[in-house]
């Protein structure tokens, strides 16, 4: 027996017998069969298990990205339609209970002192708070769309996850990039943009339909008020008359019910404007709708706080541009321009402050919520985020900001540019030739037609009248002495230094932001240099 085993043990293939070679290469070969399928098996297992792990990674990395997105702070951002600084309560207005929920919201958060938008006129103003870039950047210097390269606020958050909504002016809020809003509410479904109730209305469905998402928000709301036609005005009366045949998206959906709130000799008239009785009485209709404007900024507040989301959205106040009458909107003084400017956001903004030192601009907006989402910002952006000041910390560059004017919504242009720091403003008006007449919207109802009518007998007011049609070439003005720019400083005594500081200012500030009003401005400097 040992033998045998030990014969057919052997290696030597001449010592075996050829049946017992046939049984060997069977051996042979079922061992090749088992070992082969405990090599599919092992492979198999290994593989269900590399499959297992990177599904499991990548139901990780998904509930990553996921928690990532949900933890994302909402945004309400609230605008309001040609309101001058002046006009709150919280920036000096004497009318008792004029904004009290624009006042509360700012006494729980930060607002800005010295905050401007860049254009003072809605389509284009906010083409830059969706871009991020001066009017020339965008391929739209007016009512224009903006070119097809150019990325948008609207689009990164979209892409990035948000649930986004936009309600009214939604012709005038990058209306080319429509698909990227998962919501839009025209202005005739919320009584032409001025209804306080039906915002809320609409606010609440939307949070509602947000919350359902799981996403976070992202809600553009736009009030009308306090834009043409006043509340009460006879402006209003003829607007009503046709608005049934409206088509616009902003016009068609009727106006509320409203009676002037307010006596014309109680209200403030601001020192850039004469106080005469006809100027009082559409003044009295415009504060009417200011009111209205901080009720519907009411009603947007009490829909977020009932929605339970309002400790993680960050809430942003601002209007578009200066107030709707002579010296203010489609112009680039201090009051074109100057704009409350409020930032909520619980846990991360002290309540209560007031930066009354940083310069921000219009062009800001959209790198400050892309920073506060944590996102990249947009390519090709002149603006920078504000955030470092939104938590109290300092940031550089704030000094100043440049701001500026090219076409109106009839299509005219009247090109000017300004820069802006604590103290002074330069203007360049590369239109006013002493023969160009300017014809804006700013000048229809009852405060120029007053202003028309008094300078007939008043040489004080017609040479107001004079400047607001005419303009001059250049304009300096000590906004810390003279805030309502009456008195321009060029060629005055001791003006020609601080003149040529502005001057340079802006030349680089042309240069580098690529203006078309760049050799424009510099023929003005040849000519003074030859001078």
């Amino acid at each position: 027996m040992g033998l045998q085993v030990q014969y057919m043990l052997g290696s030597g293939e001449h010592d075996r017998a050829p049946h017992q070679e046939q049984s060997s290469l069977e051996v042979r070969m079922e061992r090749k069969r088992m070992l082969a399928g405990r090599r599919r098996a092992v492979l198999a297992v290994v593989g269900l298990l590399a499959f297992g792990v990177a599904c499991r990674r990548a139901a990780e990395v998904q509930a990553g990205v996921a928690q990532s997105v949900r933890a994302r702070p909402n945004i309400l951002l609230i605008t309001v339609d040609d309101l001058h600084w002046g006009s709150l309560g919280m920036t000096g207005n004497s009318i008792p209970g004029i904004s009290p929920n624009v006042d509360r919201l700012a006494s729980e958060g930060l607002w800005f002192a010295q905050a401007h938008v860049t254009v003072a006129i809605c389509h284009p103003s906010r083409n830059v708070w969706m871009t991020g870039r001066y009017p020339q950047n965008t391929g739209a210097l007016g009512f224009e769309n903006i070119a097809a390269h150019v990325p948008t606020l609207v689009e990164a958050l979209s892409s990035a996850g948000y649930y986004t909504g936009l309600m009214a002016k939604t012709g005038h809020v990058v209306p080319s990039r429509a698909a990227a809003w998962n919501e839009q509410v025209l202005a005739r479904e919320l009584k032409n943009g001025r209804s306080p109730s039906l915002y809320y209305e609409r606010t609440v469905a939307f949070l509602a339909r947000a919350k359902q998402t799981g996403k976070p928000f992202f809600l553009m709301a736009n009030a009308q008020d306090p834009h043409r036609p006043f509340a009460g005005s006879n402006q209003e009366i003829a607007f009503k008359a046709r608005d049934n045949g409206s088509t616009e998206a902003h016009y068609g959906g009727g106006f509320p019910d409203a009676t002037v709130a307010f006596a014309p000799a109680a209200v403030p008239v601001p020192g850039f404007l004469p106080d005469l009785p006809g100027v009082r009485r559409e003044l009295a209709e415009y504060y009417t709708s200011v009111r209205r404007a901080d009720e519907t900024t009411g009603e947007l507040l009490r829909a977020l706080e009932e929605s339970g989301l309002a400790d993680n959205t960050v809430v942003m106040w601002l209007s578009d541009n200066g107030m709707a009458l002579p010296f203010a909107k489609a112009n680039v003084w201090l009051h074109s321009t100057h704009t409350p400017w409020i930032v909520r956001w619980p846990g991360t903004v002290a309540r209560g402050r007031v930066d009354r030192t940083h310069f921000v601009s219009g062009i800001d907006l959209a790198p400050t919520l892309l920073d506060i989402a944590g996102l990249a910002n947009l390519d090709g952006v002149d603006g920078r985020s504000f955030l470092p000041l939104l938590r109290g910390e300092p940031q550089a560059g704030r000094e100043r900001v440049f701001t500026q004017i090219d076409k109106m919504n009839s299509g005219e242009s009247y090109p000017m540019r300004s820069v802006i720091d604590a103290q002074y403003g330069y203007i360049f008006n590369a239109w006013a030739d002493g023969k160009k007449a300017m014809r804006i919207e700013a000048m229809d109802g009852r405060t120029f037609a007053t202003m028309l009518n008094a300078a007939e007998t008043d040489t004080a007011i017609a040479a107001r009248v004079r400047h607001m049609i005419y303009r001059t070439r250049e304009e300096l003005y000590d906004y810390r002495r003279d805030p309502d720019a009456l008195h321009n400083l060029i060629g005055s005594p001791g003006s020609d230094v601080i003149a040529a500081k502005y001057r340079e200012l802006l030349l680089r500030h042309l240069r580098e932001s690529a203006d078309p009003q760049l050799p424009a401005f510099e023929r003005l400097l040849a000519q003074r240099a030859s001078r």
